[in-house]
C-alpha cells in the first residue's frame, strides 16, 4: 500500500498529545526561524515607532523605556494571538493587522489608567504611535513577505516536506504539479486506500515519522473528509485537497495555488502548541481568582446540601476528557444518593432523540436545593477545581460520562481532541433544551475550529447571561 520503504513500528510508540506538540513543529523545520524573524522585526519597527512618537521624551522622560517595552509587548501579544506568526494567510491579511493594532491600543489605554509607569503619556503619543506602529508593522511584514518569496525563487531556503497520497492515474500529474514550485520535497507516496479506515492511522503514524510538515490528499481518497483533516490537523499537519470544486468549511481554510493546481489547505488547529499553553495560563488564573473570591458561596451551599439530605457534599463521577482520558468531575451534590442505581431504571425515560445522552426534564432523583442550584448552574462550581488542575478549560466540549461516551460513532471523538469545558456552545445555546446530539457536535465542531480567547471570553460573557436568566435548565 505505502510505496515508500518505511521501519514497522507499533502505533502507541507514536500517540498524539495535543499537550506537547512544540518538539513536532521544531522537527518539521522553518517554525522557530519564522516566529523569531518576525518578532524582531516587529519589535524593531515598534521600538522606532515610539521613538517619533515620542522624541521629545527620548532624553527627558523618565518612564520612557517602560512605557516603551510595556506597549511594544501588549502589542507583539495582540499579533500573536491572533496568529500573524503562524502559517498560512494570516501574517499576509493586513486588514487583520490593523484591527489587531486598533485592539491593542484600547488595550494599552486600558493599561494607562491602571498602570502607574505610563499613565503621563499624552494623548498626541498615543495616537502617533497608533499611526506610525500600524503603518511600520504592516509595511515591515509586507517588505519580510516580498524577501521570502525571492529567496524562495532562489531556492535559498529549505524546502517543505509534503507526503502524497492519490490514486496511480493521478500521481504523475500530481509530482509534476508539485515539482513546479521549486519549494517542496516530496518524502513519499501512497495510494487512495491508506486511507480506508482500517488503514488510516497506521498511515498517519507512518507519515509523521517521514517528518512531513504537509500531506496533499487527492479529493477522491478521502472518505471521511471532516474526520481525516482533522486526524492529520491534531498532528499538526496541514492538508491540501485537489482537485476542489466547494467552498471552504473551517475559518482557517484557505485556496492555494501549488503549480497551477488549485487546492483547499487545512492549517493545524489552534488548540495546540502555543494556543494550547496560553488557553491553560488564562483557565489556571481566572478560575484560582473565581475560586477565591466566591469561597463563602461555596461554604452557604455546602451547609444548605447537608440540612436538605443526607449524604456529601460533593459528588464526583467520571468522565470523559482529553484523549478519551478519564478522569473524575467534581460537582456539588444535587440527587439522591442511589441517583446512578437508578439511571439504569430511568433509561426509558429518555428525553434526547439518539439516546446519546441521558436528559429528564422532572428528575425523580433530584433534592430539593438540588433544583435551585441545577436551575442557577451552582452546581458546576467545584468543577473550577477541576480547571485548576489542568484536567479541564473554563470553556470547551462538555465532559461527558462513560455511559455517554461508549455510543459515540467513530466521527464523535473529534471532540475528545480538546480539553473539556466548564461552559462550552452547547450551554449557551440551548443547554438542556438540545436533545440532539448531532446538533451538540456541530456546535462543539464550530468552537473548536474557531476558536480564539476572544470566543472564549465571548462565551463566558454569554454564559453569565443564560444563567441568569434560566434558560434551559433542568
Amino acid at each position: 500500500m505505502l510505496q515508500q520503504s518505511i521501519p514497522n513500528f507499533q502505533l502507541s510508540e507514536a500517540a498524539l498529545d495535543l499537550r506537547a506538540p512544540l518538539s513536532s513543529k521544531i522537527r518539521k523545520g522553518g517554525w522557530w526561524l519564522r516566529i523569531f524573524t518576525l518578532v524582531s522585526v516587529d519589535f524593531t519597527l515598534l521600538t522606532i515607532a515610539w521613538i517619533l512618537a515620542e522624541y521629545r521624551a527620548f532624553w527627558h522622560g523618565e518612564n520612557f523605556y517602560s512605557s516603551m517595552l510595556i506597549t511594544i509587548f501588549i502589542q507583539i501579544g495582540a499579533l500573536a494571538v491572533q496568529g500573524t506568526y503562524e502559517p498560512g494567510n494570516k501574517r499576509h491579511d493586513y486588514g487583520n493587522m490593523i484591527k489587531t493594532m486598533i485592539f491593542a491600543h484600547g488595550i494599552i489605554l486600558l493599561v494607562c489608567i491602571l498602570y502607574q509607569p505610563i499613565e503621563d503619556i499624552s494623548r498626541f503619543t498615543l495616537i502617533a504611535f497608533w499611526f506610525t506602529s500600524t503603518s511600520l508593522i504592516c509595511s515591515g511584514r509586507f517588505g519580510v513577505n516580498l524577501l521570502l518569496e525571492y529567496l524562495r525563487s532562489k531556492e535559498k531556503l529549505g524546502k517543505n516536506s509534503i507526503f502524497i497520497i492519490c490514486s496511480e492515474d493521478e500521481r504523475e500529474q500530481i509530482i509534476g504539479f508539485i515539482q513546479k514550485e521549486n519549494r517542496y520535497k516530496i518524502l513519499g507516496f501512497s495510494n487512495s486506500d491508506s486511507l480506508d479506515k482500517s488503514n488510516r492511522l497506521e498511515t498517519l503514524e507512518k507519515i509523521n515519522q517521514l517528518g512531513a510538515t504537509e500531506v496533499l490528499v487527492s479529493w477522491d481518497a478521502i472518505k471521511n473528509r471532516m474526520f481525516l483533516c482533522w486526524l492529520f490537523q491534531a498532528s499538526g499537519i496541514m492538508v491540501h485537497i485537489v482537485p476542489m470544486e466547494l467552498k471552504p468549511i473551517y475559518r482557517d481554510t484557505v485556496f492555494h495555488n501549488i503549480g497551477g493546481m488549485t487546492c483547499l489547505s487545512f492549517v493545524s488547529p489552534v488548540l495546540t502548541g502555543r494556543d494550547f499553553w496560553l488557553k491553560r495560563v488564562f483557565d489556571f488564573c481566572f478560575s484560582s481568582l473565581f475560586l477565591l473570591s466566591t469561597f463563602p458561596i461555596y461554604i452557604a451551599i455546602a451547609i444548605a446540601i447537608k440540612l436538605d439530605s443526607p449524604g456529601p457534599i460533593f459528588y464526583k463521577q467520571t468522565r470523559i476528557g482529553l484523549s478519551s482520558q478519564e478522569f473524575k468531575v467534581w460537582k456539588f451534590r444535587t440527587m439522591r444518593t442511589d441517583a446512578d442505581k437508578m439511571q439504569k431504571e430511568l433509561e426509558a425515560l429518555n428525553e434526547t432523540k439518539d439516546g446519546v445522552l441521558f436528559k429528564i426534564k422532572d428528575d425523580p432523583r433530584v433534592t430539593r436545593v438540588g433544583k435551585f442550584l441545577r436551575r442557577y448552574s451552582l452546581d458546576e462550581l467545584p468543577q473550577l477545581f477541576n480547571v485548576v488542575l489542568g484536567e479541564m478549560s473554563l470553556v470547551g466540549p462538555r465532559p461527558l460520562p462513560t455511559r455517554d461516551v461508549d455510543k459515540f460513532s467513530e466521527r464523535h471523538f473529534i471532540r475528545q481532541e480538546v480539553l473539556p469545558g466548564v461552559t462550552g456552545m452547547w450551554q449557551v445555546s440551548g443547554r438542556s433544551d438540545i436533545l440532539d446530539f448531532d446538533q451538540v457536535m456541530k456546535l462543539d465542531l464550530r468552537y473548536i475550529e474557531n476558536w480564539s480567547l476572544w470566543l472564549d471570553f465571548q462565551i463566558l460573557f454569554k454564559t453569565v447571561q443564560v444563567v441568569l436568566k434560566k434558560e434551559g435548565a433542568y
